[in-house]
């Protein structure tokens, strides 16, 4: 791993923050750069070295755009592609298509990670590559534990630790009690792919998202139930035998040349409804919530969810919240305001596509009446966010 002076070795240390990020994904980077930009102390503890590939739509709504630019980032600059169409098709490849409402754009978690991570480092923000084994939060102050004995203390708290975590399993937090029935694969290729388009094909059990990122990559990642997948012996058969059965997909992957090796793949992913706030820890990006992937919006929602922490968190620095209590109460109403709405929007349609009869009624319709698309579409998509 390398090191430099805004990062910590792994060594033995006792420090004091004013804010300590656990996660250094899209939440977690965005409110570190956030908080450090008006001078916090911000330590970020992150258990993978920057930069590296993750199961990820990697498609991102330009609602985001005025955040990142405040935060002096400019996804352009580093091969981001626009996108402004959508298209969808059924498992019975019947398909339709429509403009994004606010447009979007495409650039893989591996490039975003590091352009983010070396804009919290260039502010001052230290970064430690470390598990979290423990947080308690006692006499107002969390003291937080991790794998290479460090130990720190801070007043505030972020978890951005994402889907599921060791650390959810030591809250006990609700939704990791429940099954967790998901699993979901992602692969870069190189082949023929509209630069401005967006898509999701349906297949039995699942769907997969296709896009462009930097450097003329595809980004194709799809999810499915593991109860589909076992059924089968690997990758390779499952998808032979379900993914192709949708002839888009089917064309995409036989005519396109893999980048990688071999693909990625997580399991165990959950959409169950989790709380924004935790044992007084705020919760962002999908330690939150996450929306389901068809809906394609959850690096926007992370990113949004770093703004509204990261301003109640410099309220509340400054005295014009008065009270933790307070800040968690604001931070938990405007994170619901924001987002619950999205997440069950995305839960419902995600829902009617499983269901063969219901997808196929409803892609007629919308045929027949096209301009109700992006409305559907604005149901999972917030507004261009305000400065």
């Amino acid at each position: 791993m390398t090191q430099d002076k805004h990062t910590i070795d792994n060594k033995k240390s006792n420090s004091v923050a004013e804010i300590i990020i656990i996660g250094g994904g899209l939440a977690g980077l965005c409110n570190a750069i956030h908080l450090s930009k008006f001078g916090k102390k911000v330590i970020l503890i992150e258990k993978n070295e920057y930069p590296k590939h993750k199961v990820c739509g990697e498609y991102i709504s330009n609602e985001v755009l005025p955040y990142l630019e405040f935060l002096e980032i400019n996804p352009f600059d580093f091969g981001a592609v626009k996108i402004e169409n959508f298209q969808l098709s059924t498992t019975k490849n019947k398909v339709i298509s429509a403009k994004l409402p606010l447009g979007g754009f495409g650039i893989s978690r591996y490039q975003l990670d590091f352009i983010l991570s070396e804009k919290a480092k260039e502010n001052g923000v230290v970064i430690l590559q470390d598990s979290v084994l423990n947080v308690d939060f006692k006499d107002d102050i969390f003291i937080v534990e991790t794998k290479e004995n460090n130990s720190f203390k801070s007043e505030i708290c972020i978890g951005a630790f994402g889907k599921r975590s060791l650390l959810d399993v030591k809250m006990e937090r609700e939704f990791i009690q429940k099954k967790s029935p998901y699993l979901a694969v992602k692969i870069h290729v190189k082949g023929d792919f509209p630069e401005d388009l967006v898509a999701l094909h349906n297949f039995k059990g699942g769907y997969c998202g296709v896009s462009k990122v930097e450097n003329n990559a595809i980004n194709l990642c799809y999810i499915t139930s593991f109860s589909a997948f076992k059924k089968y012996k690997n990758i390779d058969d499952f998808q032979e035998n379900v993914v192709f059965k949708n002839r888009f997909l089917k064309a995409m992957f036989q005519n396109s040349k893999p980048i990688w090796e071999q693909p990625l793949s997580i399991s165990q992913i959950s959409f169950e409804t989790k709380k924004p706030v935790e044992n007084h820890i705020l919760m962002c990006g999908d330690s939150a919530g996450m929306i389901h992937p068809l809906c394609g919006n959850g690096m926007s929602m992370a990113i949004q969810s770093a703004q509204i922490a990261s301003k109640l968190i410099l309220n509340y620095s400054n005295g014009k919240i008065e009270s933790r209590k307070e800040l968690e109460k604001l931070y938990i109403t405007q994170w619901n305001k924001q987002f619950k709405w999205r997440l069950k929007a995305g839960h419902f349609i995600a829902m009617l596509f499983r269901k063969d009869r219901i997808a196929s009624f409803l892609l007629a319709v919308l045929k027949k009446l096209p301009f109700l698309l992006p409305i559907i579409i604005k149901q999972t998509h917030g507004k261009s966010i305000k400065i």
